[in-house]
Parts: C-alpha cells; structure tokens; sequence
C-alpha cells in the first residue's frame, strides 16, 4: 500500500482525530475511494480497539444520505471517518451521530495528494489562523465581499453561529472535514443580495475555465450566466428545487498547504480564498434543508466586516504569524 498514505492515514486518524487504543472506529467509504478508505480501516486497526470498514454506493450529490443501516451504524462507533466522492457533511446521518458524542471527520473528494500535502500542514498554526479570524468575526452584522472579477455581495450574518473548522476533532461530539482550515457561518436566509463570480472552482463541476457569475436577490440565486460551467450548475441546483439555490454559506478558507485543485474539499480551505455556497445549512445553524450543498470559490477578494476590511485582494490584513 502506498507509504505516504499511510503515513498520512495515521497522522490524520491519531493527531487530527484524536483516536485513541479504546475508541472504536467507523470507515464510511464508497467505491470511488476504496484505496483511502482501506489504508484509514488499516492505519485504525494498529490504533483503536476496533476498526471497521463500510463501503457504501457512491451517492450523486453532496448531502444526500447514506443507507439507513450505515447511519445507525454511525450512532455506534466512537469516531466516524468517511471518505467518500460526494460530501456525507451535510447529512441527518452525520447530525444524529454527533448528537450522540461521536466524532465525524468528513473527506468528501479527497485524494492521495491532499491527504498526503494536507495532513502533513503544521495543525497549531491552521488553528492559530483559524481562531485568529473567527474571533474578528464576532459582534459582526453583515460581511461584503468585493473582487476585480466582479464579486459585489452582501451577506447579513447577525446573530449567526461562527464556526472554526480546524481540522482538529478530537473532543466528544466535534465535526467537520478532514483536512480543514477554514472560518464558515450561515448568512440569514433570505436577505443576501449582490453579484458573485465564482472564478476558482465550484463544487460538483471543478476548476473555473469561464467564470460563473450569480445575481442574488434577497437570498436566492436567481440568475446563472457564464460558459459551460454556468449551464451545468444550473442544471445541477434544479434537480434538488428551489432551495438548492439558497444561500447557505460564506466561508474563508485558513489552510497555508492547501492548493486550488478543482476539489472543493481543498480548495474552500485554500489561504486568501472565501467561499460562499447554495443549498442545505442546518449543520451551522442555518434553516434551508435541501439535499444538496455546492461551495463556490472566489480568488482574490476584498472582504469587510461591517465596514472594516479585513482582506485585502486575499491577503489577511493585521494577523501576525
């Protein structure tokens, strides 16, 4: 099996993780990603008490639910880990577990080269950045975004759950992907209004070739225009309904290691990145509960909080490392 998949299943299993020789853990793979779910089931097997592999059919969206038998398998375990094609995140599967105390580390597109690049990241200063713009997000009452591509949007956050997403899941009941790196928060449903052009990748399509540019009217994309790419995430959002086109999300990506592949599971934590995305966001609080997540990620941007910019063309502005 490859060396530094495994290197990096340990890294990720024991220090992101937190698995410990007691703990039982749950490996919830598909066939897309059968190789890192079995050297994860491997790397457990020489950690915990018990380590037990599943590979589910991959699913056709990010959200959509596991088998009913793997969800109540995911209520048992003491850590849940599951890399898979589409995202298990947004999940009732993956809410009802960590109600009960599991731990449930996400990895929805992952691959041998982001495991391998990403689990290898210094974990204390991902945390330090992490922290660093959480807290200059309390208190705040509407976060713009603007970028010379043509992103002009503004999102209310008031009153909104902010959540750090270290990467780091090693307390009873803690969530998140795996690797991570970023800030993220629900902006209240139905008040955000702007332009955003998504000119880095968007999730379910890729990297960018012609930028994807979204009018949103009092929290809905109402309007997608561009190239090829504009035309699949149309399609995509009208499967899923009305709701799909909600937005759920705006994140800021905090991982120095990561790279603009074309995975949003790397790239939504790329460093001087945001992200904003449609569709379900009960897990940070929010109310849409649609079956289907899609981040959108935007380069370069200027970002205010309130009034006071915080980012400057992607660049942290005050952080001192």
């Amino acid at each position: 099996m490859n060396e530094e998949l495994m290197k990096a299943s340990v890294i990720g299993l024991r220090d992101a993780m937190g698995l410990k020789p007691e703990e039982t853990l749950l490996i919830v793979t598909d066939e897309v990603k059968r190789e890192i779910g079995l050297a994860l089931h491997e790397a457990g097997k020489e950690l915990c008490k018990e380590s037990m592999l599943i590979e589910i059919k991959s699913r056709e969206i990010n959200g959509q639910e596991p088998p009913a038998a793997v969800a109540a398998m995911m209520k048992m375990v003491d850590v849940v880990v599951c890399p898979t094609a589409k995202s298990l995140t947004h999940t009732d599967a993956r809410r009802e577990a960590v109600k009960l105390g599991v731990r449930v580390g996400t990895m929805p597109g992952i691959t041998v080269d982001i495991m391998s690049r990403c689990l290898n990241a210094d974990f204390d200063k991902i945390v330090d950045m992490t922290h660093f713009i959480a807290d200059r997000m309390k208190g705040v009452k509407v976060i713009r975004v603007v970028t010379e591509a043509g992103t002009d949007i503004s999102m209310p956050v008031e009153g909104r759950m902010i959540i750090p997403s270290t990467g780091v899941l090693r307390e009873k009941g803690q969530s998140g992907n795996m690797p991570s790196g970023e800030v993220y928060l629900a902006p209240v449903e139905g008040q955000s209004n702007g332009i955003v052009v998504i000119d880095g990748s968007m999730a379910s399509i890729g990297m960018i070739k012609t930028p994807i540019t979204v009018k949103v009217v009092d929290g809905f994309a109402e309007e997608i225009t561009g190239g090829e790419e504009a035309e699949r995430l149309t399609a995509i959002l009208d499967k899923s309904g009305r709701d799909a086109r909600a937005v759920a999300e705006f994140g800021i990506g905090t991982n120095y290691k990561a790279k603009l592949t074309g995975l949003i599971l790397e790239d939504e934590k790329v460093f001087g990145t945001i992200h904003i995305a449609f569709g379900n966001n009960l897990t940070m609080g929010g109310t849409i509960a649609v079956n289907s997540h899609l981040d959108g990620l935007v380069k370069e941007p200027d970002v205010y909080f309130d009034e006071k910019l915080i980012m400057k063309k992607g660049k942290l502005l005050e952080f001192e490392a």
